[in-house]
């Protein structure tokens, strides 16, 4: 199944985190956290502006991306779990 989203919406996919520390210590489902990492699965067209033009997303499929614990909405496509969110959710993109 394909999804494309509209207008200022973007398709993430979460990076999970670590399942032990940097010391051993192996961290059990139930005290993890949601990771606020994602990469950018699928970007809409852009945000439409009032005259009509359409203005493109900063972010681009394959960005590693920052955004809040609670933004978006979580959907799941083909047994894996997305998160759709506006690009103003997003705080920022990881660079390499």
């Amino acid at each position: 199944m394909t999804f494309r989203p509209l207008h200022d919406r973007v398709l993430v996919k979460r990076i999970e985190s670590e399942e032990k520390t940097k010391s051993g210590i192996i961290i059990p489902d139930t005290a993890k956290e949601k990771p606020m990492e994602g990469e950018v699965v699928s970007v809409g067209s852009g945000i439409r502006q009032e005259n009509g033009s359409i203005t493109p997303l900063d972010v681009k499929a394959g960005d590693r991306v920052l955004f809040g614990k609670w933004s978006g909405t979580e959907i799941k496509l083909d047994n894996k779990d997305y998160i759709v969110m506006k690009e103003s959710d997003i705080m920022g993109i990881l660079a390499k």
